[in-house]
């Protein structure tokens, strides 16, 4: 039992070491994630520009991927591969799509953030009713009603909710920099413990 103790006391050890060498990555992540934060907020619409304009591309090549699969996944049933070819197809279009204009690009953006948080919640709220074991249900379900209504406050008022967004988005990097900043410091210290 003494050895078990040790090992994993010399195993913890072994690790803040390996980390505090690397603290500089550490460093370097949060530098990035504060200087990314405050460029979102500087340039809000610039930053909604750049990942429309990422979204638009990631559909065009990733709807060119699944119609090429759909046509070579032998392995795939029919039912399956005629989906795979759909999805493929709409992925496409809608890249397209977005390419036509700024406008439609910031307009699927807006339509997938709010699709996705809709899907997601009735998810989670139809898992939390049906599953009376799971931990902490209560706040599942809560959860699940709350991503509902914010992906119909986003569908119902895509610009104000896009600027919205945008801004929680950059206060979050800034936060996020900060505390891997002020973590990359503890664990420097840590390992030189």
């Amino acid at each position: 039992m003494q050895a078990t103790a040790t090992g994993g006391t010399a195993d913890v050890r072994d690790m803040m070491v390996g980390v505090g060498r690397h603290w500089g990555w550490v460093l370097t992540f949060g530098i990035l994630s504060v200087l990314l934060g405050i460029a979102v907020l500087v340039w809000p619409k610039g930053t909604v520009v750049v990942v429309a304009t990422f979204l638009g591309a990631y559909l065009l090549v990733s709807g060119i991927f699944q119609i090429v699969n759909a046509f070579t996944a032998n392995e795939l049933s029919g039912g399956f591969r005629w989906l795979i070819g759909i999805s493929g197809l709409l992925s496409f279009l809608l890249g397209m799509f977005a390419f036509r204009s700024l406008a439609h690009s910031v307009a699927i953006l807006v339509l997938l953030i709010g699709f996705s948080w809709m899907i997601r919640g009735f998810a989670q709220l139809i898992d939390a009713i049906g599953d009376k074991t799971l931990p902490a249900r209560g706040w599942q379900i809560f959860s699940g009603i709350l991503g509902i209504v914010a992906a119909f406050v986003v569908l119902i008022y895509p610009a104000p909710s896009l600027w919205a967004l945008t801004l929680v988005a950059g206060i979050w990097l800034i936060v996020l920099g900060i505390a891997e900043i002020m973590g990359a410091f503890a664990v420097r210290r840590l390992a030189a413990a």
